[in-house]
Protein backbone atom coordinates (compact mmCIF):
# COMPACT_ATOMS: atom_id res chain seq x y z
CA UNK A 1 0.00 0.00 0.00
CA UNK A 2 1.48 3.60 -1.14
CA UNK A 3 1.33 6.06 1.70
CA UNK A 4 1.79 9.92 1.48
CA UNK A 5 5.02 11.31 3.24
CA UNK A 6 3.01 13.99 4.86
CA UNK A 7 -0.61 13.98 6.28
CA UNK A 8 -2.34 17.14 8.04
CA UNK A 9 -3.59 15.82 10.94
CA UNK A 10 -4.64 19.11 13.26
CA UNK A 11 -4.83 22.45 11.59
CA UNK A 12 -6.35 25.52 13.55
CA UNK A 13 -6.25 28.96 12.37
CA UNK A 14 -5.68 31.66 14.53
CA UNK A 15 -5.31 35.81 14.17
CA UNK A 16 -2.70 37.45 15.33
CA UNK A 17 -1.93 41.13 15.88
CA UNK A 18 1.75 42.21 14.35
CA UNK A 19 4.35 41.24 17.44
CA UNK A 20 1.55 39.35 18.80
CA UNK A 21 2.47 35.75 20.14
CA UNK A 22 0.15 33.15 21.03
CA UNK A 23 0.44 29.00 22.04
CA UNK A 24 -1.45 26.63 20.68
CA UNK A 25 -1.55 23.40 22.25
CA UNK A 26 -2.29 19.82 20.70
CA UNK A 27 -1.86 16.68 22.11
CA UNK A 28 -1.55 13.86 19.59
CA UNK A 29 -3.57 10.36 20.37
CA UNK A 30 -2.49 7.07 18.93
CA UNK A 31 -6.02 7.25 16.77
CA UNK A 32 -4.94 10.81 14.84
CA UNK A 33 -2.75 8.16 13.11
CA UNK A 34 -4.46 5.73 11.88
CA UNK A 35 -5.53 4.76 8.27
CA UNK A 36 -8.08 3.15 6.61
CA UNK A 37 -6.53 0.04 5.04
CA UNK A 38 -8.86 -0.75 2.04
CA UNK A 39 -7.58 -4.08 1.61
CA UNK A 40 -8.44 -5.07 5.18
CA UNK A 41 -11.57 -2.73 5.62
CA UNK A 42 -10.38 -1.71 8.57
CA UNK A 43 -8.87 1.39 10.43
CA UNK A 44 -5.05 0.66 11.89
CA UNK A 45 -1.70 2.48 12.84
CA UNK A 46 1.57 1.71 11.85
CA UNK A 47 4.19 1.36 14.55
CA UNK A 48 7.23 3.57 14.01
CA UNK A 49 8.63 6.82 14.41
CA UNK A 50 7.12 9.89 13.05
CA UNK A 51 8.06 13.47 12.61
CA UNK A 52 5.32 16.45 13.20
CA UNK A 53 5.68 19.55 12.16
CA UNK A 54 4.60 23.12 13.48
CA UNK A 55 4.06 25.04 10.79
CA UNK A 56 2.51 28.44 9.12
CA UNK A 57 2.39 26.63 5.87
CA UNK A 58 3.99 23.57 3.99
CA UNK A 59 6.52 26.11 2.96
CA UNK A 60 7.45 27.62 6.33
CA UNK A 61 7.89 24.97 8.98
CA UNK A 62 8.08 26.73 12.26
CA UNK A 63 9.22 23.49 14.55
CA UNK A 64 9.27 19.62 14.72
CA UNK A 65 9.67 16.89 17.19
CA UNK A 66 9.70 13.44 16.85
CA UNK A 67 6.98 10.81 17.73
CA UNK A 68 6.94 6.81 18.02
CA UNK A 69 3.58 4.90 18.60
Amino acid sequence: MVRPAKELKFFQKIELLPGEEKTVTYTIQDGDLQFFDEDAHVWKAEPGTFTVYVAASSADVRGKVKYKL
